[in-house]
């Protein structure tokens, strides 16, 4: 897949806007060739687009993706790439445990409170509608 493609024809493929790619471009993530002021991208942004939308979808920092993509320039087996993403996976992953810990938590006092809230509630309107007894 040596074929190439303008911006306009990359970003319509991966659903994105121009300006997200060149976002990217200027993060250093993706870097077409120049024909003049014309981008051309090579199958090689193709494939790094595909992991940084990837990435983002996972919920991983563009930090974090420039890592994984630039491991793997630096290593071709692939093998320290494999090991960062596993442990970038395990890392993801239990953050997201965590937060789902303390949104269970947070639901939790939630359901406390507004059942708290809504006795005291009906205790108050009870109070108010029985009629006040005249003194004398």
């Amino acid at each position: 897949m040596s074929r190439t493609c303008t911006i306009a024809e990359l970003a319509r493929e991966f659903g994105v806007t121009t300006r997200t790619i060149r976002f990217y471009e200027d993060r250093g993530l993706i870097m077409p060739l120049r024909e003049g002021q014309r981008r051309v991208y090579r199958s090689r942004d193709r494939v790094r687009l595909r992991l940084i939308m990837r990435g983002k979808r996972l919920g991983f920092s563009l930090e974090e993706i420039r890592e994984m993509i630039d491991i793997y320039d630096a290593d071709r087996s692939e093998i320290a790439q494999l090991r960062l993403v596993l442990d970038k996976i395990a890392e993801r992953r239990a953050n997201l445990v965590q937060r789902q810990q303390d949104i269970a938590t947070m639901l939790g006092e939630l359901d406390e409170l507004e059942g708290r809230c809504a006795s005291l509630l009906d205790a108050k309107e009870v109070e108010t509608s029985k009629p006040v007894r005249a003194r004398g």
